[in-house]
């Protein structure tokens, strides 16, 4: 047996090597943002989308950077961040599958549409039926998130709408049996209040559906926006008007929260906490316009060209960088997100190349 110094070396060093991680992760975090700041996201709409029966979704890219995802050995990518390692969010799943549908309705390569029903098939596999009769896709990780840690396996709006937008166009796609079976099931958790194991909650009597439960509201907008077309999609495929009617409500709390949102009518706040990325605030205005068409309320259209980076003058674009970098960073002092659990090492598996182009990826 070893002296107390040899038991207590061995911990030492694994507290040095996670803050040495962390110190490099908060470093090309900083790069990231302050080098790679940019106002232009390859990210657009896409007008076919908007036919009850299209196989096509809403948003699509051929340049989009996976930073972050680890392909398994079975094609199904992994989301690598520095808090939880690289795991599957089953959002990450759906969104890189629609990616690959709308690579093969362009292109007609055989291997993006493979690609598609692989997603598709771990989608269904991965599904879990509870006891109140939900069907939910859990993330079975834990998820640190401001003041909040989420506890797997937790739920969110923003997976549910993704997933299901994949699912409806994989049952438009194959008129498989079983994938109806789990949409048909998989409105409920918009139901049921976040204290009754659902994303629904209430923002001064307003319904809102939201990606992190438990968090401040208004909460994320993408993942808003981003269960509401999910619920539009299984509204026009089933036509169940319960889904009707949480879609109706989501679009009402929507129009309530959206001035929460709102940083001096320019540009729109992440989780109440900091000035959006780019990406996200890019994301936000496309979701608003396909709402606006949707829902048929011009207000959303409003506010996306009220956000768009477009309209942005040369003094706006600096007052929104200088935001932007002020804010995240106090988020961080505020949080001592530096103090959270470093998992492995960013290289550890298959790593996808930044710019995705090849009709395979």
């Amino acid at each position: 047996m070893g002296n107390d110094s040899e038991l207590s070396e061995e911990p030492v060093l694994n507290r040095r090597s996670r803050t040495s991680e962390a110190l490099k992760c908060a470093v090309r975090a900083l790069q990231r943002e302050i080098f790679e700041f940019s106002f232009d996201y390859p990210l657009y709409t896409v007008p076919e989308s908007l036919a009850r029966d299209s196989l096509h979704y809403y948003l699509y890219s051929d340049a989009l950077a996976w930073e972050a995802m680890r392909l398994d050995p079975t094609g199904i990518p992994k989301a690598w961040y520095r808090v939880t390692g690289a795991v599957y969010w089953p959002a990450y799943i759906a969104w890189y599958g629609l990616v690959q549908l709308g690579h093969y309705l362009r292109r007609r390569n055989e291997a993006n549409l493979n690609s598609f029903l692989r997603q598709v098939f771990w989608l269904e596999k991965n599904a879990v039926l509870r006891s109140d009769s939900a069907v939910v896709w859990p993330m079975n990780f834990d998820y640190p998130n401001g003041a909040v840690v989420l506890k797997a396996p937790w739920i969110s709006a923003y997976t549910q709408g993704l997933v299901i937008s994949a699912l409806v166009r994989a049952w438009r796609l194959t008129k498989r049996p079983e994938l109806l079976e789990l949409l048909k099931s998989s409105a409920r958790v918009f139901e049921l209040d976040v204290k009754e194991g659902g994303v629904r909650t209430l923002l001064e009597g307003h319904t809102l559906y939201t990606e992190t439960p438990g968090g401040p509201l208004p909460g994320i907008l993408d993942g808003f926006l981003t269960s509401l077309v999910g619920l539009y999609d299984l509204y026009a495929e089933t036509e169940d008007p319960v889904v009707g009617r949480l879609f109706q409500e989501g679009i009402a709390g929507l129009m309530y929260a959206l001035p929460r949102w709102d940083y001096r009518g320019k540009w729109s706040w992440y989780d109440c906490a900091y000035l959006s990325p780019p990406a996200y605030q890019n994301q936000n205005c496309l979701l608003l316009n396909v709402l606006a068409d949707l829902s048929k309320q011009r207000l959303l259209a409003e506010y996306a060209q009220r956000w768009s980076p477009k309209r942005l003058s040369a003094l706006d674009r600096t007052e929104i960088y200088l935001g932007f970098v002020l804010t995240k960073n106090v988020n961080r002092l505020r949080h001592r997100t530096w103090r959270h659990k470093v998992h492995g090492n960013s290289n550890d598996s298959v790593r996808v190349a930044a710019n995705v182009r090849s009709s395979s990826a």
